[in-house]
């Protein structure tokens, strides 16, 4: 008698396999996601403060006659075309984290989608601002936008893992509010006085016209309400570890934040620190987020 090998069925395929990977790795590609939208936030501040905003003159070519910047435009040329490659980096990370995910329907594969999306997007608003030379209000957008991407990459990271909970009670969840809110507020403040200040990212490019110091006041009341809302929801929320851990989390980084905000205030504004800054305010959205997502149930 003779036996034969019991049939293993067809290899799996190339295309298999790296959706298999892509699967199993799809929360470090969210974090990847996460870490890139912070990252071009902080290059972006790089453009402004060298005064390179107009290192490429028009959009989407870098010049009227070509797609790439040259030597006659300098250094501020490579880094503002070096920040718009950085786009199609974002966009190729985006698009795995959607690869990875497009088999869990519902809120993970619809928040990778609107975040892929939203790269794009956010590639037109930064054309806009340059075919606008820098308009403040426009800058202003184009760094908003870049603050609520972190939020979404924060909130699909919660729902792709983290700690099982039920619902906070509706005080915590009501103070998480209100601290995402005055979070945004403190951010939306925050590109006011960048918009009045003296770091516009071209030295011809026009400012808003209202008063730096007045504004940075202004700013720096909200912060403090900000400061004290988190306070607020870290004593409510004190018998929920979870909530607890991120909310003290988002507070240390408040107050490195202010701490940042003050020193560069009255040394007048130093690039390093100005720097600094603008990566905070990404970890502030990020941290506002994560305050009020924690707040609600996760099985």
């Amino acid at each position: 008698m003779t036996t034969t090998e019991p049939s293993t069925g067809p290899a799996r395929s190339a295309k298999d396999k790296v959706v298999a990977w892509l699967r199993a790795h799809a929360f470090g590609l969210a974090i990847a996601n996460l870490v890139a939208n912070i990252g071009i936030v902080v290059t972006g501040a790089v453009v402004r403060l060298t005064g390179s905003g107009l290192g490429c003159p028009t959009w989407p070519k870098c010049t009227e006659e070509s797609y790439v910047a040259h030597e006659a435009l300098g250094i501020n040329g490579v880094i503002e075309f070096g920040n718009r490659m950085l786009t199609y980096v974002l966009a190729a990370i985006a698009i795995t984290v959607v690869l990875a995910v497009w088999n869990r329907r519902g809120v993970i594969r619809n928040l990778a989608i609107i975040i892929a999306c939203g790269v794009p997007f956010q590639g037109v608003i930064g054309g806009i601002t340059v075919l606008t030379d820098l308009n403040p209000y426009v800058v202003a957008l184009h760094l908003l936008l870049s603050m609520a991407m972190v939020g979404l990459c924060v909130w699909l990271l919660d729902e792709l893992r983290s700690p099982v909970r039920d619902a906070a009670p509706r005080a915590v969840r009501v103070a998480s509010l209100v601290t995402f809110a005055l979070g945004w507020v403190t951010l939306w403040l925050g590109t006011v006085v960048t918009g009045s200040g003296p770091h516009s990212g071209d030295l011809e490019s026009r400012r808003t016209g209202l008063d730096p110091a007045l504004m940075s006041h202004i700013h720096a009341y909200v912060v403090y309400g900000l400061v004290a809302a988190t306070l607020v929801t870290l004593w409510l929320g004190r018998k929920h570890a979870y909530v607890r851990r991120v909310t003290i989390v988002l507070l240390v980084i408040e107050l490195a934040q202010g701490l940042i905000g003050w020193v560069q205030y009255l040394t007048d504004l130093p690039v390093v620190l100005v720097g600094f800054h603008m990566l905070g305010a990404a970890l502030i959205s990020a941290g506002i987020a994560r305050v009020v997502v924690s707040t609600r149930a996760h099985t």
